[in-house]
């Protein structure tokens, strides 16, 4: 069956954090993380372009609960910047939490991101850090090898793929998330927060048999 959406030499998947720590048994957990892995993988093929991050965390990170006196995992935290969600320590550079599942096709990619590598700020997307105003220089990149259009996946929908799908909107690309090669924390509303963002941008919600066929 020919791709109902053909993909471009201008066309990019981002692939994000797709690590231990966020998949069963990892220190923040998104329910059913791993189960995303082989249609990732299918989507990986299909791109001529192919970018994979990775949340990188130096010890002691300010996003971490742990780096505050009496602080717990979820409490927000008031920074320069705006409201800070503190997490358990995750994705600690170099450690096994941190690293891509296994069976993830990074092979392909022409570039692994590492992100959130600023010890006082966090960094939920791909192209800038929590101040928005710090870029990780991807948009530059991507326009530079000539992308027009972003198709995001991985974990977590309501965080880090919403945070980067609104800045590569922001930064003039057609935008797209592959709904189902995502899963969410939806905590507290967060997913539908995040989709109510995403629509209001013009992000559109495809699913991966639109690009697959």
């Amino acid at each position: 069956m020919a791709s109902k959406m053909p993909i471009s030499a201008s066309d990019v998947l981002l692939v994000i954090d797709i690590q231990n720590d966020f998949l069963t048994g990892g220190a923040l957990a998104v329910p059913d993380g791993e189960a995303i892995v082989p249609l990732v993988n299918r989507l990986i093929k299909a791109f001529p372009q192919v970018v994979v991050t990775q949340d990188w965390h130096p010890e002691g990170h300010v996003s971490f609960a742990s780096s505050h006196d009496g602080a717990k995992p979820f409490d927000v935290v008031q920074f320069p910047h705006g409201d800070q969600a503190l997490w358990p320590d995750h994705c600690v550079q170099g450690a096994p939490g941190a690293a891509l599942h296994e069976a993830l096709d990074v092979d392909a990619a022409c570039l692994i991101l590492r992100k959130g590598v600023n010890a006082k700020m966090d960094s939920y997307s791909a192209f800038t850090e929590a101040d928005g105003k710090t870029t990780t220089g991807l948009a530059a990149l991507l326009k530079a090898r000539g992308a027009r259009r972003v198709f995001a996946c991985g974990l977590a929908t309501d965080y880090c793929v919403a945070y980067s799908a609104l800045d590569a909107r922001a930064a003039g690309f057609e935008t797209f998330v592959v709904d189902d090669a995502c899963r969410a924390i939806d905590a507290g509303g967060s997913l539908e927060a995040a989709w109510a963002k995403m629509n209001a941008a013009q992000i559109w919600r495809i699913q991966a048999r639109e690009i697959l066929g």
